[in-house]
């Protein structure tokens, strides 16, 4: 082993570096070749149709790749920084030590490998939900289990992850071969350790490694690059290609954990509770919270306790249905329910993930970004439509295909107003298909029963069922026979199947007279081409609310999944303390619906669409046409009201949870208050 020493016999400094810098060179150019591969397979999977206006302008694509490029150099410049300084000192001693070109080899590749699996992964990632990987990611390491059932489990992930592996491999061998040969060069190179040499070595080393860390930076000016800098055009998915998966995990959890970004900062705490209470009429009650009001039964009308059934439907966007548009025929069960219930034309979700429509469903508060509101070592307490119903005399139960604790469902829900709890657990092991546990059709099969053991028991029951097959990995059972070539319109035309056997077999129930289903989504998903960076698939839900005394009818005013509670306990005549964001969608109406999705803020109303960023601070605006296009709006008084609503709401949803008013009762006594 050569040693690290000054020597006049040793060799040339500028020799020795120029011959390293050859190799990191070529690493840090490798490297960027493959993560345009990368870009470039995400390119070519993503289902995406450009509008006519840019199909086929490859002068246009290419800037998203150019400007790929400038993200990619500095996630590369970040693994460059350590061996380029290593590599010039030792280079200034005279050093051609094996151990350093041998670690530098284990270095690269171990980092680099890291790098390629996030960007293997953020295909099937961006396929899904239309924006880069980021740091939400983080949410499903608390079920490694469930998590990699469902990686390994879709077959569409395992391309993917054969690049993955090929292309690991492939830098790998690269790397070796090209630390054995600049090993061979630099015990070759001629020259002697010099005074002179070594002064240059280090002046050219320290302007590289100053140019390296400007590289990292990414731009001249205040602020180092942020992802707003690969935004250039119109186009949603153009702006977002050129975002390196790895550039945004790691930004996106940096922020997370800055002190301003650990709170939602949308505008002060007081301006956004003020506006909140003008907005929904709200003068609060002292003690609860300044948005809580009592809503009385109306006691004109003679109440009968209705059961009531909530399916939540996994990933049901409204686009999949035939209702709205879609044209595969993939849901007749819901399309004809839809007719005859009442149901909701303009309903939105409030974010894109379970948790969030399940917490706002039932407890009436918005999704905020990408935060888990169920989840904490300390169980936080909400009033809702289980709590509410279960002060009525109703038996509550909640069933999922799953482990009971994931996201927390078991301790939250039985925290907050769930008698039972039905999962994974409870089931047959043969019956568990996979990570997420029973199919759809399992699940209704064994509700039912329950169900009728509640009915017999002679009180209302309130049962939550969420199902789970459409989510990755889809399974579709051998006893369906779909019509459908198509595995993701496969799994729809079962949920709705089984959606279909367990409302027939249902009605068959003598309490089905007597009993409210209500059929929602908990979020949407990617469905065709997205119109912005938002796809309105996402949040677009359905809403049907079906039983006997229930006239159809169709709303077309916007709302959401806030609004479920209060809707539902109007016509179910039941007084209450409303401790929340929604409104009765059949007594009130609302200007703008809410929601977000991870990263952004969106704001609509029936032609509308409001688009914020807080990471980056944009502001996108869109006019909706009545086919569901998009088209880029000028800024104008509505768009300014549309803002101000939805910032007012989530900010003052977040000062509540903040101050622990998410209950119908004061904390001291636990009793309600008799007036306003």
């Amino acid at each position: 082993m050569k040693t690290c020493k000054i020597s006049i016999g040793g060799k040339s400094p500028t020799k020795v570096y120029a011959v390293s810098l050859c190799y990191l060179l070529s690493i840090h150019i490798l490297a960027l070749v493959f993560f345009s591969a990368f870009r470039l397979m995400l390119f070519l999977s993503a289902d995406y149709t450009f509008p006519p206006d840019i199909a086929g302008d490859y002068a246009l694509y290419s800037i998203a790749f150019i400007r790929g490029l400038w993200f990619d150099n500095v996630i590369a410049c970040y693994i460059l920084l350590l061996p380029l300084a290593a590599f010039w000192i030792a280079a200034w001693f005279g050093c051609t030590a094996r151990w350093l070109y041998r670690s530098s080899a284990w270095y690269f590749t171990i980092l680099y490998a890291l790098c390629f699996v996030i960007s293997a992964a953020n295909i099937p990632y961006f396929n899904y939900f239309f924006k880069p990987i980021n740091s939400s990611i983080f949410n499903w390491f608390d079920y490694m289990g469930t998590t990699a059932g469902m990686v390994f489990g879709e077959s569409s992930y395992y391309l993917p992850m054969a690049l993955a592996i090929a292309t690991i491999v492939a830098f790998a061998y690269i790397i070796y071969k090209l630390s054995t040969l600049t090993y061979g060069r630099v015990t070759t190179t001629i020259g002697t350790w010099s005074l002179k040499g070594a002064g240059i070595t280090l002046v050219v080393g320290a302007l590289l490694v100053g140019l390296c860390v400007f590289g990292i930076r990414g731009r001249r000016g205040y602020n180092p690059i942020k992802v707003s800098q690969a935004y250039y055009c119109n186009d949603p998915f153009l702006n977002q290609l050129g975002v390196n998966p790895v550039f945004n995990i790691m930004t996106s959890a940096i922020d997370d954990n800055r002190k301003e970004n650990k709170a939602l900062t949308l505008m002060a705490a007081d301006e956004a509770v003020a506006n909140t209470q003008h907005l929904l009429g709200r003068a609060g009650i002292d003690g609860i919270s300044p948005i809580a009001r009592i809503v009385k039964a109306d006691s004109n009308i003679t109440t009968v306790k209705k059961n009531v059934v909530i399916i939540l439907m996994e990933s049901m966007s409204a686009s999949l249905m035939g209702t709205f548009g879609n044209k595969a025929r993939l849901t007749p069960f819901l399309d004809s329910l839809y007719h005859r219930s009442l149901s909701f034309s303009n309903f939105y979700s409030s974010g894109i993930h379970t948790n969030h429509g399940m917490y706002s469903a039932l407890y009436s508060f918005p999704a905020i970004m990408k935060r888990n509101a169920m989840k904490g070592s300390v169980i936080p307490v909400y009033s809702g439509l289980p709590t509410v119903l279960k002060q009525n005399g109703y038996s509550t139960m909640f069933f999922m295909t799953h482990e009971s604790q994931y996201d927390n469902m078991n301790a939250f829900f039985r925290t907050n107003g769930f008698d039972e709890i039905y999962s994974q657990e409870n089931y047959p092991a043969d019956k568990v298909v996979n990570g997420f546990g029973v199919q759809d059709d399992y699940l209704f099969q064994y509700a039912l029963p329950v169900l009728n053991r509640h009915a017999a028991d002679g009180r209302p029951f309130f049962s939550v069922l969420l199902t789970i097959s459409n989510h990755p990995p889809y399974i579709i059972p051998p006893y369906f026979h779909p019509h459908s070539k198509k595995k993701e319109e496969q799994i729809v035309e079962y949920a709705d199947w089984s959606i279909k056997n367990f409302m027939t077999e249902a009605l068959k129930q003598p309490w089905a007279d007597n009993t409210i289903f209500v059929l929602m989504a908990d979020h949407g998903k990617l469905v065709g081409t997205p119109e912005c960076e938002s796809p309105l698939s996402y949040n677009h839900i359905p809403l049907m609310i079906f039983g006997k005394d229930i006239e159809p009818r169709i709303i077309d005013n916007v709302g959401g999944q806030v609004d479920l509670m209060p809707t539902l306990l109007g016509i179910l005549n039941i007084g209450y303390t409303h401790n929340g964001f929604g409104i009765d969608l059949l007594k009130e109406k609302r200007p703008y619906m809410f929601f977000t999705a991870d990263n952004l803020i969106g704001v609509r109303d029936t032609s509308r669409l409001y688009i914020y960023i807080p990471d980056t601070r944009q502001e996108l605006r869109y006019n909706v046409k009545k086919d569901g296009k998009v088209a880029p709006a000028e800024d104008n008084e509505t768009f300014k009201a549309m803002k101000n609503y939805g910032f007012s709401m989530l900010q003052c949803a977040e000062t509540l949870v903040k101050r622990q008013q998410t209950v119908d009762h004061t904390r001291k006594n636990k009793n309600k208050p008799d007036s306003e």
